[in-house]
């Protein structure tokens, strides 16, 4: 009775360290059943609709890696053209399909504005926002504008000859160069933007001689300034970023701008309440994942998570702010 009794603690101990370890997976199992449930047997398919290397590119592609042990293998695929509003036009066929996700952002909400698309975000549902992302504005190493006060002077003498260059029309960059002309007092309607469908052709057109300034998302022309191929003349934050310590706001070289990008998903219009509650939850446990964590780091991104209504009804005042937005600089719908 007495060896019992020395026993019986650590008998009573094991039962229940073996109760933890039996509950614990059956918790991860019903998350994990809710995103089986949503997805009925279908591989999860990402759109981004860019040109392969942009922002939506490279958040579709950092969301495949980190939702890897959640939700299996997916895909990505690139619809690029219109600032995303080609790819909003086959997204929002794919009516009731949950396995379907689409990367999307400010720059399609101004796309859609400006090319006078027929489809809008209101035909998707959405999901989560994910990132947001702050615009710099380079040069070409070889530029004789040394920085942005000199750029901004330059634009203030001739607009229409300080020729940008960044993606997408009536996207975050055409937003910016908008706004950099109000802000040294030329007339926004004249900016001289060279649109192009990703990154890495506007950067082609900046090294070319073909603009003389480029605007574009820091994790897009990082690997550019590092190399010394662009040199980094201001950034739209309000306060100066990790990543680029030494580069001076545009506040601070005197114009009163700033502005943010941000990127989220959304699904297809006709999914169940069902699926959408899961597949949200799906992109929360994402964001918690190391490698979503340190994709951020690396990238240079913001945390910006933001699910459920409170998403919708962000997209919803982004929207009517956009909109009023490219009036004021002369790119809205008349």
């Amino acid at each position: 009775m007495t060896a019992i009794r020395r026993w019986a603690p650590l008998v009573v101990a094991l039962l229940a360290t073996g109760a933890l370890i039996v509950t614990a997976p059956a918790d991860d199992q019903r998350a994990g059943s809710a995103v089986a449930r949503a997805l009925d047997g279908r591989q999860l398919r990402i759109m981004a609709p860019a040109a392969p290397g942009g922002g939506w590119d490279q958040t579709s592609r950092e969301m495949q890696a980190a939702l890897r042990d959640l939700a299996g293998r997916s895909e990505v695929y690139n619809v690029a053209g219109a600032g995303g509003t080609i790819g909003l036009s086959q997204f929002v066929r794919l009516n009731g399909d949950p396995s379907q996700l689409m990367t999307t952002g400010l720059i399609m909400i101004g796309a859609v504005e400006t090319n006078d698309s027929p489809h809008s975000l209101a035909e998707t549902v959405p999901l989560a926002r994910l990132t947001t992302d702050y615009q710099v504005v380079v040069v070409a190493a070889n530029s004789p504008l040394k920085d942005m006060k000199a750029a901004a002077e330059a634009m203030r003498a001739d607009l229409p000859a300080v020729s940008i260059s960044g993606g997408s029309a009536g996207g975050v960059e055409q937003i910016l160069a908008g706004l950099m002309a109000k802000a040294v007092g030329a007339d926004p309607a004249k900016v001289s933007y060279v649109a192009h469908s990703g990154g890495g052709e506007a950067l082609t057109t900046l090294l070319s001689g073909r603009s003389t300034l480029g605007i574009s998302g820091v994790s897009e022309v990082m690997p550019q300034i590092k190399a010394g191929q662009v040199r980094a003349l201001a950034v739209s934050s309000p306060d100066r970023l990790p990543a680029l310590p030494d580069v001076p706001t545009l506040r601070e070289s005197g114009l009163d701008v700033e502005l943010q990008n941000w990127r989220g998903v959304v699904a297809p219009k006709g999914i169940t309440p069902e699926q959408e509650r899961a597949l949200e939850q799906l992109l929360l446990d994402m964001t918690r994942t190391d490698e979503w964590r340190q994709a951020l780091a690396d990238r240079g991104w913001g945390d910006a998570t933001l699910a459920g209504p409170e998403f919708e009804e962000f997209v919803k005042s982004e929207q009517s702010r956009v909109a009023q937005i490219l009036k004021e600089i002369g790119l809205g719908r008349s």
